[in-house]
């Protein structure tokens, strides 16, 4: 029997890049998954291509930072497939000034960028949380697993000091959050990659990429699949006893 043969995720951001390659895996090992993408045409292109591999998929819009919008979501998955016991809350943006793919620094950035930032990257986490707890606790089970990088860990030049705050608060996020419900038989993670071949990736100056990969004791950048694989394990019954954790997906690269 697959692994994942009977569970119902929802994988936020999954449109492409990392989130689609972990709503592909879980999709793959028999999960019933909901591909949530604030672009439309991007989620059900990618559920329409997992339906047609014979998996179970559907895909949907909606942007995180909207509480509202998120609770629609879920009422369309909870639809379809059943109630959610698997969240992945890989929604998140990293703003970027001019074709060079440089970030702006703290005493450039505008008040409404740094807030924007946390809105989808915090505050989607927070929303997606809230939305589907109350199942996992009528259920008895539930994993969580939210994206936050080594850049909420340590010093890192590519990235602005908004998505920094972002992915460290996660890291606090996660463990508070795996403390209140882990007597209801949820655990909740965190996974901290680094410098990933993404479209997002992509849209950082190539000599700082380049850097990144000098600087990772395993010479290459990752891969999406390679964050995808840990997902899949941290949800799945052999992480039962893994909880309130922050796994680096990493190379090595910014060791902490």
């Amino acid at each position: 029997m697959s692994s994942h043969a009977g569970r119902v995720a929802l994988v936020t951001g999954a449109g492409r890049g990392i989130g689609r390659a972990i709503a592909d895996s879980h999709a793959a090992a028999g999960a019933a998954v909901a591909y949530l993408d604030h672009d439309r045409e991007l989620a059900e292109t990618a559920a329409r291509e997992a339906v047609a591999k014979g998996w179970q998929a559907v895909g949907l819009s909606a942007d995180v930072a909207d509480y509202e919008a998120v609770v629609e979501a879920c009422r369309k998955v909870t639809d379809a497939f059943g109630p959610v016991d698997i969240l992945v809350n890989n929604a998140g943006i990293s703003p970027k000034t001019g074709a060079d793919g440089r970030r702006s620094p703290a005493w450039e950035m505008s008040p409404e960028e740094f807030r924007r930032v946390l809105d989808v990257n915090l505050t989607g986490a927070f929303n997606c949380a809230r939305a589907v707890l109350p199942g996992m606790k009528a259920m008895g089970r539930g994993r969580i697993v939210n994206q936050s990088s080594v850049a909420g860990k340590t010093f890192c030049d590519i990235v602005g000091v908004h998505y920094a705050a972002s992915k460290a608060a996660l890291i606090g996020f996660t463990k508070h959050l795996a403390g209140e419900v882990g007597p209801f038989g949820i655990t909740v993670n965190a996974v901290a990659p680094g410098r990933i071949d993404t479209p997002l990736m992509r849209g950082t100056a190539s000599e700082a990429n380049e850097a990144a990969r000098m600087a990772t004791p395993l010479r290459r950048l990752g891969s999406p699949e390679d964050v995808a694989a840990t997902y899949l394990f941290l949800t799945s019954d052999s992480a039962s006893f893994v909880t309130g954790q922050v796994v680096d997906v990493a190379g090595g690269w910014l060791m902490t």
